[in-house]
């Protein structure tokens, strides 16, 4: 028999229905795995989902497949950059053919379940692009933190170097970040 309080409890931590106000604090400023981290990304207006540069382990499969913005596809990153266990699902925004690099916006298995999809394999996290509305420290640029990609399945902190910031008219931050690990 379930733990109806357990239940309860879990479904309160979910990201998704936790509400975006003051996220970071609902959740203690804390991953599914107790560990700190400093802000929550948020998905930057009118994109389906995380903003993420990439690079797959065989470059050349953009070129092969064809891989062009508006695709559907799907891919895992692993090794150094964000050896996350779950596989990515998401619609192509940008491609850079001649380096191999693809820009997407990571949407969930939904859409490619129902129309099909292009399997780019494994893959490098290069970057994130999103918005910072809220954060428990002072962001800078040049410095490393710990955040939480909003739409994180797992609920994993992630760490990266912040390379560009934009402050936005509602005082949110417009950022980019490199250097991407889970940990």
């Amino acid at each position: 028999m379930k733990n109806g309080n357990a239940s309860a409890e879990n479904h309160q931590n979910c990201l998704n229905c936790a509400g975006t106000e003051n996220l970071g604090v609902k959740m203690n400023w804390q991953d599914s795995l107790q560990r700190e981290f400093d802000f929550i990304l948020d998905v930057m207006e009118g994109d389906p989902g995380p903003r993420e540069t990439i690079l797959p382990y065989n470059p050349a499969l953009v070129k092969d497949l064809g891989v062009k913005p508006g695709d559907v596809m799907i891919g895992r990153p692993m090794g150094m950059s964000c050896g996350c266990p779950i596989t990515h699902c998401g619609v192509v925004t940008d491609v850079d053919a001649r380096n191999g690099v693809i820009k997407w916006c990571v949407t969930g298995p939904l859409r490619p379940r129902a129309e099909g999809f292009i399997d780019i394999g494994y893959y490098v996290a290069q970057a994130y692009d999103g918005i910072i509305k809220e954060s428990k420290v002072e962001i800078q640029l040049g410095r490393r933190y710990w955040f939480m990609p909003h739409r994180c399945m797992l609920q994993w902190r992630h760490s990266g170097l912040i390379n560009a910031v934009t402050k936005q008219r509602d005082g949110s931050l417009k950022i980019r970040i490199e250097g991407l690990f889970i940990g």
